[in-house]
């Protein structure tokens, strides 16, 4: 019998029509043999649509008429069966409903990577690939990740996190920023990816357009050392916080001082559209050492299960040329296109990818299945609010 496969996409997020390609793509690669997948499409209000459009690309071209003859739907679980069911109900008529035995969720950014939509799935009692809340909503914030990862021995450039409070008296803020690292700095948005809302400031005039930019998009904001001589190498790592790979390694290449939204998924598309990160101009294998190439497949292990993560992920470094010395950057819990490029030369094909993620979620299930989440106690036979009043148990 077929794994019956709900694969999500889109969002509530600023990378959402980066997870509608992403979703698409692996819509396309998983093995119809195996699985029923059913492509659910998040719009940007978080409201769920089947339909026979909505594993089509083009159809997002006119997202409104793709709606209009598509199907809203919700996940309900009733009696331990999780399924898909029309919202609202026709009054007259027949509601379809959806068996699902897993949901795949291929989202990017803020409400839908960072633990919300994975606890949501986690409440519903379904099994979903990729990482669980934990490590999710760590993964996302850029700011406590480094705090763990710091802990676990992981080279890391130091940071300072800052608040709307903060962001309230721009001069000051400004001030400690230029004390705390000088220039060149970058800014970035503590929960956000794709690069939105990271930009490196030269000079305190561009230092108060950056901080004005990442705050449009996040109430704390992170700064750190911008490093000039810079080489970015990315490594993409399978498993689960118990066993793990990396696959081959890569070097992104950008047109500023950092990999921008535009590089990542509008340059690469010119001829044909966007491909997500599949799309973007490398080098693969990247052009480092062997030492250096053992070096990053092993710290990007190290940090995969340091942070309790699983599926795939791709952890992204950063390589000063002044010194040679590597740091890690960030992660991406759900990587645009899953990376599925980085393991192609490995000899791990998309479908072998997709279908080693879902393997891996439910294991994760099976796993969870013989812990303990709840047991029985006489507690309510004795409780009492004192005729009807609140009051201490």
């Amino acid at each position: 019998m077929k794994l019956k496969v709900a694969l999500v996409f889109g969002g509530k997020s600023v990378e959402h029509e980066v997870s509608v390609i992403s979703g698409i793509q692996a819509l396309l690669s998983l093995d119809k043999e195996k699985y029923d997948v059913i492509p659910l499409y998040l719009t940007k209000n978080n409201e769920m649509y089947i339909g026979e459009d909505i594993g089509k690309i083009e159809a997002y071209r006119d997202i409104k008429g793709l709606l209009q003859r598509s199907r809203r739907v919700i996940m309900i679980n009733e009696q331990g069966s999780v399924k898909l069911v029309s919202y609202p109900p026709k009054k007259f008529g027949k509601n379809p409903e959806y068996d699902i035995d897993l949901v795949f969720p291929v989202v990017h950014g803020t409400n839908v990577e960072d633990g919300a939509l994975q606890g949501y799935f986690k409440t519903l009692g379904v099994p979903f690939a990729g990482c669980d809340v934990t490590s999710s909503a760590v993964g996302m914030d850029k700011y406590i990740m480094k705090a763990i990862l710091q802990k676990a021995g992981v080279p890391m450039l130091d940071a300072e996190v800052y608040t709307l409070s903060d962001y309230e008296d721009i001069d000051s803020l400004t001030d400690r920023i230029e004390k705390a690292f000088g220039y060149p700095v970058i800014i970035k948005p503590v929960n956000l990816g794709s690069s939105v809302g990271i930009s490196v400031s030269k000079d305190r005039t561009e230092l108060v357009n950056s901080l004005d930019d990442a705050f449009k998009y996040a109430s704390r904001v992170l700064a750190e050392r911008a490093i000039t001589e810079l080489r970015e190498i990315n490594c993409s790592v399978l498993g689960d916080e118990n066993d793990a790979i990396a696959s081959e390694c890569e070097e992104p290449l950008h047109s500023e001082d950092i990999l921008s939204y535009e590089d990542k998924y509008v340059s690469g598309g010119k001829n044909g559209g966007s491909k997500g990160m599949a799309g973007v101009s490398r080098k693969i294998p990247a052009d480092i050492t062997p030492e250096m190439r053992e070096n990053v497949r092993a710290l990007a292990v190290k940090a995969f299960k340091a942070l309790g993560c699983c599926g795939v992920s791709r952890i992204d470094f950063m390589i000063d040329g002044a010194d040679g010395r590597l740091y890690f950057n960030e992660i991406n819990t759900i990587p645009g296109s899953l990376s599925f490029y980085l393991w192609e030369p490995t000899g791990v094909s998309y479908p072998e990818l997709l279908d080693r993620i879902i393997e891996l979620a439910l294991k994760r299930e099976r796993r969870e299945k013989n812990l303990t989440f709840t047991f029985d106690t006489n507690i309510l036979d004795s409780a009492s609010f004192g005729g009807g009043k609140a009051g201490k148990l």
